[in-house]
């Protein structure tokens, strides 16, 4: 970790340059430089230099890109402070209903004491990642955006807002799902609006929940309850998302504690015994955002600069994974053939690797979000048979879970625990 400016001078000629310090941007930056120790690989972000330990949420991590953290070398550093989910189970009712009969359960494991997924701090993925780009010699510049960028045949040459000049064979956005990159690029972009926010908070409870994960499908949206490590004292934890139209959330994020916490408690429950506010909730817009083209001439999209999803699956932090690992597997093949590693033929079989499976779980999201965020009373019974008949067939709820693994389709070899 440096200083942006003293850096930006020293360090001006590159093979790659990531844009973009989270997670996705932090292991695109790692999984090249250490498959391909040679390439000289930089990282800027525009973010203030120690923002990301402010960011108290959760993410859930699949199977498959916990494989890749191992294989990246930063798990083992993460492991013990993730929860495994070892159980989840899909409800569909009213807020109001007494009672939340359970349509759909999931619980097993992908490979013998392997968890379909854990749910990991976000400070903690990031800090891990930033320690081993450190190892590798990584710099990541900080605190300091990029203010445009001249693509001229052979490079690019990026110029950050401090009036300091990189120069790259390749650039990659990992900057947001309100990329400036993607739109610096004149990439255009499906998107449109649901009307919902997603609140985020992280809650105590009494009792332990047991490696356990609840969806509850309401008219207004997916409440889900993701299980957390215990804190050093003892003290249970989960972490909620819960979806809500805007207005009301909203109200309930700026409003009254008091109200708040009783609205959490009628879709929580009781069953965990007493439930209190352990941070402050936030909430943020919904939408759906899909690039039309996931690179340009000397730049590749990856992440939420690629594609915004709906939560409801809990797909959108692996996306990006799946992003990373692909994106790394080409990068590196390329560059052990001798092959131009920002030339626009080798950043389209990347393109072709990811676009249709994100369209599709994008398409998938969005077509579960509108099924199952209403009070329809004949979309509520074909939804609950639909359930139903998953519960009922082996086969097909171990296909869910190696979907919700990330282990299905043309896995990258990251993903699969393997070197590239």
């Amino acid at each position: 970790m440096v200083d942006g400016k003293a850096d930006a001078k020293n360090r001006t000629a590159l093979d790659i340059l990531v844009a973009g310090a989270g997670y996705v941007g932090l292991a695109a930056a790692v999984s090249l430089k250490q498959a391909r120790p040679s390439l000289a690989v930089a990282v800027v972000d525009a973010a203030p230099a120690g923002s990301w330990q402010k960011d108290g949420r959760a993410s859930a991590i699949a199977a498959a890109a916990c494989r890749m953290l191992d294989q990246l070398g930063v798990w083992a550093e993460i492991a013990s402070e993730a929860q495994a989910i070892t159980e989840m189970i899909v409800t569909d009712s009213r807020t109001s209903d007494p009672l939340r009969p359970v349509f759909l359960t999931f619980d097993g494991e992908v490979a013998p004491g392997e968890a379909f997924a854990h749910m990991v701090a976000n400070r903690d993925l990031n800090g891990a990642l930033r320690r081993r780009a450190e190892t590798l010699c990584i710099d990541i510049i900080e605190g300091v955006a990029v203010s445009a960028f001249d693509v001229n045949g052979a490079g690019i040459t990026v110029h950050l807002a401090d009036g300091a000049t990189l120069k790259a064979r390749l650039l990659i956005a990992a900057d947001g799902v309100n990329s400036k990159l993607r739109d610096m690029a004149g990439i255009k972009t499906v998107k449109w609006e649901y009307g919902q926010s997603g609140i985020v908070c992280t809650v105590a409870h009494e009792r332990p929940h047991n490696g356990r994960a609840e969806e509850h499908f309401l008219p207004a949206g997916p409440f889900a309850t993701l299980p957390l490590k215990s804190d050093k004292d003892g003290t249970h934890r989960s972490s909620i998302v819960w979806v809500e139209r805007s207005e009301d959330a909203e109200k309930l994020v700026d409003g009254d504690d008091l109200v708040f916490e009783h609205e959490l408690e009628q879709r929580f429950g009781l069953k965990l015994g007493e439930v209190r506010v352990a941070d402050r909730p936030r909430a943020w817009p919904l939408g759906l955002t899909i690039a039309r083209d996931f690179v340009a001439p000397r730049i590749a999209l990856a992440g939420d600069a690629a594609h915004g999803i709906h939560p409801i699956a809990g797909q959108g932090l692996n996306l990006g994974f799946k992003d990373v690992a692909a994106l790394a597997e080409v990068v590196v093949e390329a560059d052990r053939l001798g092959q131009d590693v920002g030339a626009l033929d080798v950043l389209e079989r990347y393109q072709q690797w990811r676009r249709f499976d994100t369209l599709q779980m994008g398409i998938t999201t969005d077509v579960l979000n509108r099924l199952f965020s209403n009070d329809i009373g004949p979309l509520r019974a074909v939804r609950d048979i639909g359930l139903g008949l998953v519960e009922r067939m082996p086969r097909l709820k171990d296909f869910f879970i190696r979907q919700a693994s990330g282990l299905s389709g043309d896995t990258p070899k990251l993903l699969k625990g393997e070197a590239i």
